[in-house]
């Protein structure tokens, strides 16, 4: 806001009241013309803006549907490729196909061969192995009943010791405790 002075010729003729009451109006008047200024501004603002929007939501418009034909041609043309591309993969996935079978199949012949081969030779083995295995254990058998007899014995004897020592024990203690 401008600050506004009063000559001093003017302000003896109108007084100091008649100065101050000449200022606040002149600042009123500043005030309501620079209030009318900005709603006129803002009024060409609004329409300029809405122009604006107006006119890009058009150009937005045309570029979405020039844009939209173009996906069309090029999702049409994609789909022909892949079409074509499928075509030709199923092709040679069922030639492979063949050939993995028939390598299959011929491995497969062999393998058997090997297995009934390499079975046997085990079943050989087996009863080779269950002989001696069988021959062992009774070997072992003999010498744990032997062990075991010994084992026996010697628990009992142990035993025997224990109860001997218990019944002492007990005694001494009803002896002790009777006197």
């Amino acid at each position: 806001m401008a600050i506004v002075t009063v000559p001093r010729v003017l302000r003896e003729k109108l007084g100091e009241e008649g100065a101050e009451a000449l200022v606040a109006l002149l600042n009123e008047a500043a005030h309501h013309e620079r209030n009318n200024l900005l709603g006129i501004l803002e009024e060409r603002f609004e329409r300029r803006v809405t122009d604006e929007g107006k006119r890009l939501d058009n150009r937005i418009t045309e570029v979405e549907a020039r844009l939209n034909e173009r996906i069309t041609e090029v999702e049409a043309r994609l789909n022909e490729r892949i079409t074509e591309v499928e075509a030709r993969l199923n092709e040679r996935i069922t030639e492979v196909e063949a050939k993995l079978e028939k390598q299959i199949a011929e491995v497969e012949g062999r393998l058997n061969e090997r297995i009934t081969e390499v079975e046997s030779r085990l079943n050989e083995r087996i009863i080779s192995v269950e002989a001696k295995l069988e021959k062992q254990i009774a070997e072992v058998e003999a010498r744990l009943g032997e062990r075991l007899a010994g084992v026996r014995a010697d628990l009992i004897r142990w035993m025997f010791l224990f109860w001997v020592g218990q019944i002492g024990t007990l005694v001494a203690l009803l002896f002790a405790f009777l006197r």
